[in-house]
């Protein structure tokens, strides 16, 4: 019963971001480097179904590859800020901590929503925005989404009892801390090869120099991040 009400919120605030702000695709094509995607041989299907077509057509793994690149990794958590935030408003900690301790696959919906969280890095998010995303109403709808964000980190470290994420996975956290030095540089090179990139198609040329460095950050971000979608 819980998990039902839990779901009902989750999916009403995922698409009331995705579907109905008419601000989102705009933002999600500018903040990421989604347009590039294309341009990486990864995968045997393109990364749309059709060219033209809006989030919808984009297939699952280009879609949250794109996030996980300037890592907000917003289809992961977006939903369950709101839904958890509510659970917690409405008293509901006692619940949610048994449906842990008592509920394997609850449990490990946590423990993914965590490692996920983890990985996601408001610094870097705030960088690419800053970088790529020249209109003002777009950057307030990224302010939203980080500060959505945070709130989702401040949840589950609620009911998980914690002080910091990966508390209880000492291993998986020492990776995240060894692999960054590695992963950072490469998402500010990237943001700045994006920009790059963009500029010179308004010119009419892309210099190759660009765009296969441009391909370089993004496998190796890829590589660094383990996830790809």
């Amino acid at each position: 019963e819980t998990m039902d009400w839990l779901t009902e919120r989750s999916l009403k605030a995922y698409r009331n971001v995705v579907r109905e702000n008419p601000d989102f695709v705009p933002y999600f094509r500018q903040v990421t480097p989604e347009t590039a995607l294309g341009k990486l041989a990864l995968g045997s299907r393109p990364a749309r179904r059709k060219p033209t077509g809006g989030v919808e057509s984009l297939r699952a793994i280009p879609w949250i590859f794109a996030w996980t690149q300037m890592r907000l990794m917003l289809p992961s958590w977006l939903g369950s800020d709101v839904a958890l935030g509510e659970a917690l408003g409405e008293n509901r900690l006692p619940v949610l901590q048994e449906m842990i301790r008592r509920w394997p696959f609850f449990r490990t919906y946590i423990d993914m929503l965590e490692m996920v969280l983890a990985k996601s890095d408001l610094r870097i998010a705030s960088y690419y925005e800053k970088t790529l995303v020249t209109d003002d109403t777009l950057k307030k709808l990224g302010e939203d989404l980080r500060g959505r964000l945070q709130s989702c980190i401040d949840h589950v470290l609620t009911i998980k009892e914690q002080q910091a994420l990966l508390e209880a996975e000492p291993v998986f956290a020492h990776s995240m801390r060894v692999r960054n030095p590695y992963t950072d540089p490469l998402h500010y090179l990237q943001a700045e090869l994006l920009r790059r990139d963009r500029e010179s198609e308004d010119q009419g040329k892309v210099p190759e120099t660009v765009e296969r460095a441009l391909k370089v950050t993004m496998a190796g971000i890829s590589a660094g991040m383990r996830n790809t979608g």
